[in-house]
């Protein structure tokens, strides 16, 4: 939000929204449906080609108060503002056209053999492993759980370890340094199995007892949840935003205070001296959450909201 970057913006907004308008018209289109709410064009375009327009909500504003108000006003001039979960909604305080569309499950991980797996990204085969995936910034917390290895309830349990899977975005390097000079600082480097971007995320969640969620703002949805509850993994994940919408705390998995290590090493402690624990939890959220997050209930609705605009 620089006087720079917001030049930068407002370009790339007039170059899509011309060449997007244009588009619509000559191509017929009955509907612009912009599937994030951080991209400008798709409102202009629908505007010059007199069609309806879907903007998709997939973020929660924490930290942008000062723009929030001019910007929500914007959003709002869309015909529909679909919602990925009950915490993206209540932005919008209301608002008729904002509404919950939760995503659906985009592909169910498959099978696959924790010994292998653990084998194939170089981790301790007797170890609990705690995963996060996602990518390395400063949202989604793999410091947060760096610095839960260090904390007094898991300070001397060598046996818990971390599993990084993902990168930094283009020109964010720096947040994957952080993390590892934190691992220096803290003495927990040999604890710390950074894999960086997997294709085979399926090998993660196999070789992961706990998948991890420490975001440190409020996550929209978290589609890592999602994905390690249909891969039969323990969630624990911290207790703001979309989470809660997934997580059930002690019934699908755990929710813990955001943004405290003390209180995430607290619960993993708990969850590596308690296998039965560990399992109870993911077998509930493997039969609960695949089902809320369907695919087919996802088309299924927004079909129904392209058929509910076009009727007008």
């Amino acid at each position: 939000m620089s006087p720079r970057g917001v030049r930068r913006v407002a370009a790339a907004w007039a170059a899509d929204a011309g060449g997007l308008g244009r588009l619509a018209r000559s191509r017929g289109v009955a509907l612009v449906h912009t599937n994030t709410s951080t991209t400008l064009g798709g409102a202009a375009a629908a505007r010059i080609a007199g069609v309806p327009h879907v903007w998709h909500v997939r973020e929660i504003y924490a930290g942008f108060e000062r723009w929030w108000p001019a910007y929500r006003r914007l959003l709002l001039t869309a015909d529909a503002l679909p919602c990925v979960s009950e915490a993206t909604c209540r932005q919008f305080d209301g608002a008729p056209p904002a509404f919950v569309l939760y995503d659906g499950l985009a592909a169910a991980p498959r099978p696959a053999d924790p010994a292998g797996a653990r084998a194939a990204l170089g981790v301790p085969q007797d170890a609990v492993v705690v995963a996060v995936l996602g990518r390395v910034s400063g949202w989604k917390g793999q410091d947060l759980l760096v610095r839960a290895l260090a904390a007094p309830a898991l300070r001397d349990r060598a046996d818990v370890v971390a599993l990084l899977a993902g990168a930094p975005g283009p020109g964010e390097e720096r947040h994957r340094r952080a993390v590892h000079e934190l691992a220096g600082v803290l003495g927990v480097t040999d604890r710390v199995h950074d894999v960086c971007f997997r294709e085979d995320l399926d090998a993660v969640y196999a070789a992961a007892d706990v998948v991890a969620v420490p975001s440190l703002y409020p996550d929209p949805l978290p589609s890592a949840a999602v994905e390690a509850a249909a891969a039969r993994r323990c969630v624990v994940a911290a207790d703001h935003g979309g989470a809660r919408e997934i997580v059930r705390d002690r019934e699908t998995g755990r929710l813990v205070a955001p943004r405290d290590p003390s209180a995430l090493a607290a619960v993993l402690a708990e969850l590596a001296d308690d296998r039965a624990e560990r399992e109870r939890l993911a077998a509930a959220a493997a039969v609960e959450v695949p089902h809320r997050f369907a695919r087919e209930r996802l088309l299924a609705e927004v079909h129904a909201l392209y058929d509910r605009l076009l009727s007008r």
